[in-house]
């Protein structure tokens, strides 16, 4: 997309942001609730913490405010996410 002006590009990159952060919101509420979170995968949340991780460098590096500020907040999300999960989830995995 040569020639595609920034507000545009932001603009999507906003918008998947607040899409990927509003994702995990309904999970943290049903761990939080429940006090149960023996359906949740350890392991994948380890893996998505690194990728957020690196996502967030990535944008910073990048100099793009989108994509450090939307996985800056999913990586806070996901994290909290697994702290719940050895919390409330019994078990390994």
């Amino acid at each position: 997309m040569d020639g595609a002006p920034l507000w545009l590009i932001n603009t999507f990159g906003v918008v998947a942001g607040l899409c990927s952060m509003t994702s995990f919101v309904p999970q943290i509420w049903k761990i939080s609730r429940t006090r149960d979170a023996t359906g949740v995968s350890l392991r994948m949340y380890a893996v998505t913490i690194v990728g957020f991780i690196c996502w967030t460098v990535f944008g910073v590096l990048s100099q793009s405010w989108p994509v450090t500020l939307a996985n800056a907040i999913c990586l806070v999300l996901v994290s909290i996410i697994f702290v719940l999960r050895l919390r409330f989830g019994g078990g390994s995995g």
